[in-house]
């Protein structure tokens, strides 16, 4: 008896080949499911950032709000230089304007992103009594909420109407978080990108963010 079973045990296992085949196929289909739909979640999403980037400016708005971007020793980078000169166009029609600057300082930044766009605009001939610095911030959703409090703090109802500057890629969340911070009848200029490489990976990026703002920026 214990001689059969000895048998038995060294006898090798017989794996039958056709159903590791189904069984390997049948993860392909998992991870080629996962795949498309993070494809479609990705290509819809990057919809809403293309279909949000061009002006759109309701009614009289009587605020601007310039979001930061990285500023160097030479002063602003290219996006945020873009950013600057789409706000002084504007600025030309409304010189009374009161304008948020809103950024903080990085690691490598000279000095905040908020004090080195108020040079900027004094500089083209913007009124410095007419800028308010915002220089806690380091992300989109502080940028705005620090920037709405300033607004409370010197008296100015962020209700009464709001342009928000930034890249065309940007202004989709931009105008989401915008809600969330309090402020209504929300306007937007896009500024281009005039830095090739940049505006490709935001792009690819700025889709991510969107949806990272949407789930967590609360």
């Amino acid at each position: 008896m214990m001689q059969r079973i000895q048998r038995a045990a060294k006898r090798p296992k017989i794996e039958v080949a056709s159903y590791k085949g189904k069984r390997f196929a049948g993860l392909i289909k998992v991870l080629l499911a996962l795949f498309l739909a993070g494809a479609a979640v990705f290509a819809f999403l990057l919809g809403q950032v293309l279909g949000g980037a061009k002006d759109d400016i309701h009614g009289d708005p009587q605020v601007m709000v310039i979001l930061g971007c990285q500023l160097h020793d030479w002063g602003p980078s290219i996006m945020l230089r873009d950013r600057l000169d789409k706000a002084l166009e504007y600025l030309e029609g409304h010189p009374e304007m009161v304008v948020v600057v809103s950024g903080g300082q990085g690691a490598n930044e000279p000095t905040t992103e908020a004090q080195g766009m108020a040079d900027y605009l004094e500089a083209h001939g913007v009124s410095r009594e007419n800028i308010i610095l915002e220089m806690q911030s380091h992300n989109t959703d502080q940028n705005l909420r620090f920037s709405a409090q300033c607004l409370r703090d010197a008296g100015i109802d962020i209700g009464e109407g709001v342009v928000i500057v930034s890249n065309g890629f940007h202004l989709t969340r931009a105008k989401m978080l915008a809600g969330r911070a309090g402020y209504e009848n929300v306007s937007v200029l896009a500024a281009p990108s005039s830095h090739t490489p940049t505006r490709l990976k935001m792009y690819v990026r700025e889709p991510l963010a969107l949806m990272k703002s949407f789930l967590f920026d609360r």
